[in-house]
């Protein structure tokens, strides 16, 4: 399979890949390292055949369940067989043939699915989960499998933790290890029979949440890329924004944070619609590293924005029994406070270099665009309203499938052939593959902490840690957060934490939601923290940048989604939770008073404007270094909720700005 057929991602707006482009993407996002196959050879066809029947798969089983055991080994499966074809074992490996071997990898891959199908009844009925000799092989070579393919699709760093839990009860039982970690002996049975025949190993909700929403949702990204939709994005954006001061860097913001919410995938990301709105920026006047770190911190915003928040809502739905909509709900307001962050340090550096927007002249028109691409947002519409009218997840996203092929024909530009349909489950398929590895391999991991019940030791020495602080104790989840982060995908970060540490903050009385959220930001943002800032680094490929440079200014423009967090720690009510009716193991949430929602987030507003000014040292004109310190101080106390610490903050900040729009006017009304 080749590249441009087989990835078939937009490396950029306009459809022209290029070879620097592709580089960078695949230096940062490992993903993208696949062989590049000859499509007039058959092993191209058999892709293209196996990853559409694996897309046709999800959509039927959506009306046709099967056990979940199955349903998830079939999943893995064929998952594991397409990587074994697509993927090279090595990254200098020559890429236009399939080596022997991961053909018998390819067997091997159906063959623990088939295992499962034919002795599933046996399994479950007659031998209760206990695993005989062959089923221990059939594990034991299952995970094996499970560990080669995640080895290369996301590198070393994932395989290693995970060998690092895997190992774990092989030795729990000996002196050596600190009391509090010693457990009973466990033998192969106990181990594999966990891993392989129950749906609390490789096949455990990880996996579920991937097989039943999240490969849905990709693919329903999938078809809208290839009906234009990232186009539309990308226009409407320069035309709302283009024109206006720092007008591409604005552009960058808004486009890349709506198809980061739709594709989950943020280096990817960043160097598609980066190669075309970074030198946007650079051609305006944005310095390079600055046009890479809006990119960067812009993409990876896109995972906290609803809708979708790059499919990784739907994994929180299934990790803590809430429904989709309340989280999309509470995601809501710092979603807003975050890219609001973004866009106001852009401004604020725009008008400090006087740098201008694009002419009118130059840029589309709404009302052009809107009724060329305009139908594309029926999709996403219907989206919405199914699932806030409970209809299940995964029939929701098939819908909405249909529903793009549909509404995409109302235009001869953005109707889809059978071959746009064909492309779409391929890609679809292809882009789900990541997600699915990660899902499986985090499964060995969620596996041996519920056989030895590790969770709760790690939840007991993050207590410890904290010392019975809740501040302490956020902060210690912030590094373990964070440090997963930087060396995992942004969804297996999420779950290892959400496993062990997310238990810790429920210890302080602190709602699911709130617990999962917050550890769900860290890992996000890692992605934008020095010294392994993926996101920033592909940024920096892109611009020309330096990457470390690029890295610190991303962390700058990104670091109220450091701050956040804490915030609706302490004030649920930026979460629309109502804390006062909410108990840590309920699933359903009341709204809190509609002034609590509109003075919490009329301060944290106000102290976030602040916060960007204070960041870049502008407002109407340059703030005095003295001023600056004391404006940082005073929006950070806006946004920390309290009654006095709000009317301190607002007070310095309303001050210093009102001091600086009058030196402005000043300024602006002296002779010259």
């Amino acid at each position: 399979m080749s590249k441009d057929d087989q990835n078939n991602v937009p490396i950029d707006v306009e459809g022209n890949k290029g070879e620097q482009n592709q580089e960078v993407l695949e230096k940062y996002d490992r993903q993208s390292k696949v062989r590049d196959l000859d499509n007039r050879k058959l092993i191209f066809w058999l892709l293209i055949v196996v990853a559409a029947l694996y897309s046709i798969y999800h959509l039927w089983i959506q009306f046709n369940p099967i056990p979940a055991l199955q349903q998830r080994s079939i999943h893995v499966a064929i998952g594991l067989a397409l990587i074994f074809l697509i993927y090279p074992t090595y990254s200098k490996q020559n890429r236009t043939k399939v080596p022997f071997y991961d053909w018998i990898l390819f067997g091997l891959s159906f063959y623990s699915a088939i295992y499962i199908l034919t002795e599933y009844t046996a399994i479950v009925t007659e031998r209760g989960g206990i695993p005989n000799t062959m089923d221990i092989i059939v594990g034991i070579m299952t995970v094996l499998l499970v560990l080669e393919a995640a080895r290369r699709v996301t590198g070393i760093i994932l395989p290693i933790v995970a060998l690092v839990f895997f190992a774990y009860p092989f030795f729990s039982h000996m002196d050596f290890l600190p009391m509090r970690l010693i457990t009973r002996d466990f033998d192969l049975g106990d181990i594999f029979g966990q891993l392989y025949l129950k749906t609390e190993g490789l096949y455990s909700t990880a996996i579920g949440a991937s097989v039943n929403f999240i490969f849905l949702f990709i693919l329903f990204g999938a078809f809208l890329t290839k009906s234009g939709l990232g186009q539309f994005f990308n226009d409407i954006a320069m035309a709302l924004a283009g024109h206006r001061q720092g007008g591409p860097a604005k552009v960058a913001v808004v486009s890349s944070g709506f198809m980061g919410s739709i594709n989950g995938a943020a280096v990817a990301n960043v160097v598609s619609t980066g190669s075309f709105t970074i030198p946007l920026m650079k051609k305006i006047g944005y310095n390079k590293n600055f046009a890479g770190a809006v990119e960067a911190s812009a993409s990876v915003g896109g995972q906290v924005l609803p809708p979708i928040m790059g499919a990784s809502a739907f994994i929180m739905a299934e990790t803590t029994g809430i429904n989709y909509g309340t989280i999309a709900l509470a995601a809501l307001i710092p979603a807003v406070l975050y890219y609001l962050a973004v866009i106001m340090q852009v401004h604020y550096r725009a008008g400090k270099r006087d740098l201008r927007g694009i002419p009118k002249a130059d840029l589309p028109r709404v009302k052009e665009i809107m009724k060329e691409r305009g139908h594309l947002l029926i999709p996403i519409v219907g989206l919405i309203v199914m699932l806030f009218q409970n209809m299940p997840v995964g029939r929701a996203a098939f819908w909405t499938i249909v529903l793009t092929i549909v509404v995409a024909s109302f235009r001869k530009t953005t109707r889809m052939t059978p071959k746009d349909i064909l492309d779409a489950l391929v890609l679809g398929a292809r882009q789900s593959l990541a997600v699915m590895i990660a899902c499986a391999v985090v499964g060995i991991i969620i596996g041996v902490v519920s056989l030895t019940s590790f969770g709760t030791v790690m939840t007991s020495s993050i207590q410890s840690l904290g010392a019975g602080s809740l501040f302490l104790t956020l902060f210690f989840t912030m590094l373990a957060s964070m440090i997963l982060g930087m060396g995992l995908p942004s969804i297996p970060a999420y779950i290892i934490t959400a496993t062990m540490a997310a238990p810790a903050l429920a210890e302080f009385g602190i709602p699911v939601l709130v617990a999962h959220m917050f550890v769900f930001y860290f890992g996000i943002f890692a992605n934008v923290t020095p010294p392994v800032a993926l996101a920033a680094f592909a940024g920096a490929g892109v611009s020309g940048g330096s990457p470390m440079n690029t890295g610190f200014q991303a962390l700058k423009l990104s670091l109220a989604g450091f701050i956040i967090p804490y915030l609706f720690v302490y004030d649920p009510a930026l979460l629309l939770i109502e804390t006062a009716n909410i108990a840590t193991n309920e699933t359903e949430f009341a709204l809190p008073p509609v002034m609590d929602i509109i003075l919490n987030t009329s301060t944290a507003i106000i102290g976030i404007v602040a916060l960007s000014a204070g960041l870049e040292g502008f407002y109407k004109t340059f703030i005095n270094p003295i001023l600056r310190i004391l404006l940082l101080g005073g929006a950070i106390l806006s946004v920390v909720p309290g009654l006095l610490t709000d009317v301190i903050g607002l007070s310095v900040v309303v001050l210093i700005l009102a001091f600086n729009f009058f030196k402005d006017k000043k300024q602006n009304t002296q002779p010259a």
